[in-house]
C-alpha cells in the first residue's frame, strides 16, 4: 500500500529528514518508515500498518494511532497526551528507551520486548497480554484491565498501579511494587525476587511456585494464597480472607497483623499472627516442628491433618 500525507505536507515530513509534522492525517503502510529527529504533533495515523517502524529520536504529542504495529523496532521515543485505538494493537514491540505519559491505550498486546521504558498516567482499558517480556521498566499511576498483564517482566519499579485481570506478572523477575491495588487471580506465579509494599492484593492462589517474595504493609485476600514458595517474608501484613495459606512453603518469615483463617502444611520457617483459626499439619507430608507458629493471643488450635473444607460431609 502506498503511503500518503494529507494537506500538501512539505519536505520536512519525508522519512529520514528532520523537522516538525503537525495537524496531519497520515495513512498507508509504513507512512513514516525510519523517521528520524521528528516532532509529530496533533496528527492521526489512519489505516496502514507499521507507520513509524524503525523510527529514531521522535517526540509525539496528541497523536492518534488507529491501526496496527505503530512503534516497532524504534529507539528514543517520547509519547504524550496521545491515544492508541483498539485496532492499534501490538503497538509497541522491540522498542528501546521509550517514555509514555498521559495517554489512553485501548489496544491489546501493547509493549512486548521493550527495554528501558517509562509509563506514567496511562490507562490500559484493554490490557490483555500487555507488557510481556519487557526489561528495565518504570510504571507510575497506571490503570490496566486485562488478563496476563506483565508476563515475564523483569527489573521494574511500579507505583500506583490499579490492575484488574487474572494471571498478572506470571514469570516476573526483580520487581518492586508500591501503593497499588491488584485484583488478579493466579498472580505472580513462577516469579522471583518480588517486593510489594503498602498495597492491596485480591485473588485466588497468589504467588504459587515462586522464590523470594516479600510483602510489607500489605493486605492479601487470597484463597490458598502464598503456597509453594521458597523464601517468603511478610512484614506487618494482613491476610484478610486468606485461607489454606503457606502450603509447602519454606523459609517463611511472616509477621501478620490480625488473624489467619487457616495455615496449611508449611515446610519451614516462622509464622506469627494475632490468632489462628485452623491449623492443618500432616506429619505424613511435612515436619510440623520445622515451622514455629505463634499466636499473640497465646492459643493455637489443635492441629488437624485434613482441612475442614476437604472433609467429606455426611449425606443429608
Amino acid at each position: 500500500m502506498t503511503s500518503s500525507i494529507s494537506q500538501n505536507s512539505d519536505t520536512r515530513t519525508v522519512p529520514g529528514s528532520s523537522g516538525i509534522i503537525s495537524d496531519r492525517i497520515l495513512s498507508g503502510e509504513r507512512a513514516l518508515f525510519q523517521a528520524r529527529e521528528l516532532v509529530i504533533d496533533r496528527c492521526i495515523f489512519e489505516n496502514g500498518e507499521s507507520p513509524l517502524k524503525e523510527g529514531r529520536n521522535l517526540r509525539l504529542n496528541q497523536v492518534s494511532f488507529k491501526w496496527k504495529y505503530p512503534l516497532w523496532y524504534c529507539r528514543n521515543i517520547t509519547v504524550s497526551d496521545s491515544a492508541f485505538f483498539e485496532m492499534g494493537r501490538a503497538g509497541i514491540w522491540y522498542t528501546d528507551d521509550i517514555t509514555m505519559t498521559d495517554c489512553l491505550y485501548e489496544a491489546p498486546k501493547g509493549f512486548r520486548k521493550v527495554r528501558r521504558g517509562r509509563i506514567a498516567n496511562v490507562r490500559f482499558p484493554n490490557a490483555q497480554e500487555t507488557l510481556w517480556n519487557c526489561e528495565d521498566m518504570e510504571l507510575e499511576n497506571v490503570t490496566a484491565r486485562g488478563d496476563y498483564f506483565a508476563m515475564n517482566l523483569s527489573r521494574a519499579r511500579i507505583s500506583g498501579l490499579d490492575l484488574v485481570g487474572n494471571y498478572g506478572f506470571d514469570g516476573a523477575r526483580d520487581i518492586e511494587i508500591s501503593d497499588s491495588r491488584l485484583l488478579t487471580k493466579d498472580a505472580f506465579w513462577n516469579s522471583e525476587n518480588i517486593t510489594i509494599r503498602n498495597s492491596f492484593i485480591s485473588g485466588e492462589y497468589f504467588a504459587w511456585n515462586s522464590r523470594n517474595i516479600t510483602l510489607a504493609d500489605c493486605t492479601v485476600d487470597s484463597l490458598q494464597g502464598l503456597c509453594y514458595i521458597d523464601g517468603l517474608t511478610l512484614r506487618n501484613c494482613r491476610l484478610l480472607g486468606t485461607s489454606l495459606a503457606f502450603e509447602y512453603c519454606r523459609n517463611i518469615d511472616a509477621d501478620i497483623r490480625g488473624g489467619i483463617a487457616s495455615i496449611f502444611n508449611p515446610e519451614s520457617g516462622r509464622i506469627t499472627a494475632d490468632y489462628v483459626t485452623e491449623l492443618i499439619l500432616d506429619p505424613a507430608r511435612i515436619d510440623p516442628a520445622a515451622t514455629v507458629i505463634t499466636a499473640r493471643n497465646g492459643t493455637l488450635p489443635e492441629p488437624v491433618t485434613v482441612p475442614q473444607e476437604f472433609q467429606a460431609k455426611e449425606p443429608s
